[in-house]
């Protein structure tokens, strides 16, 4: 009959499997016996005298899965779940340890950079004043050349303007000495014509001049007097 056929492979098949797997850590079963029971039972199977009595010969062996208990298999889980977390946990503590070490780096080089750019404008600070204190001490060789000159110039015209007055004086004082020494040998009328004629030339301008016979009576007197002293 079908159904103890059926029995007999059944429990056949049970008896090798149980034999694997009560030497088999149920870790172990769960990952490596599907191939280690498949390969029992057909061992197993193929040496068993009863099977060809009943004209029944194995050709071959699958096993599908090796399953637990319900509540081992959720026991199971627990575990498988939490170390399906921890792997998460890690793989995301490790991408934000990654996404840290970048923004560090980052900012690292940011300082660098900044570090950098400070240094070159206090190199350049450095530079424009040692531009700005040559220029500044140019400039003040300049001026103090200029004045140097200046001074040099206005000495020199000082002493020209000096030279000139003496010789302008000299000449003045020659002229004039020249011109006491003609008065001194001059004779009178000869002076109180040059007087009349200095006085003149302080007077303003004479149109017309009328002389009455009193006045030229007394300057003709003063004029003969004159001569005869």
């Amino acid at each position: 009959p079908l159904e103890q056929i059926a029995t007999l492979l059944t429990e056949t098949a049970q008896q090798h499997a149980l034999d694997v797997l009560a030497r088999t850590t149920l870790a172990r079963a769960l990952v490596d016996g599907v191939a280690a029971v498949r390969e029992r039972i057909t061992d197993g199977l193929a040496a068993e005298p009863r099977l060809p009595a009943t004209g029944i010969e194995v050709v071959a062996v699958r096993v599908v899965a090796l399953r637990p208990e319900p509540e081992v298999e959720r026991a199971l889980r627990t575990p498988a779940r939490e170390q399906i977390q921890q792997e998460a946990d890690r793989a995301t503590y490790e991408r934000r340890a990654v996404a840290v070490e970048r923004e560090r780096t980052i900012a690292e080089n940011e300082l660098a950079s900044k570090i950098e750019l400070a240094r070159q404008e206090e190199r350049l600070v450095e530079q424009r004043g040692t531009n700005a204190r040559r220029e500044a001490e140019e400039s003040a060789a300049a001026d103090a050349v200029r004045a140097e000159a200046e001074a040099v110039r206005k000495v020199r015209l000082a002493r020209a303007e000096a030279e000139a007055a003496r010789e302008v004086g000299e000449a003045r004082a020659a002229a004039q000495t020249a011109w006491l020494q003609a008065h001194a040998a001059a004779e009178p009328a000869v002076l109180h014509a040059l007087a009349l004629t200095r006085a003149a030339e302080q007077l303003p301008r004479i149109e017309h001049l009328t002389l009455s016979p009193d006045v030229l009576t007394g300057l003709l007197a003063k004029l003969g007097g004159g001569e005869g002293a």
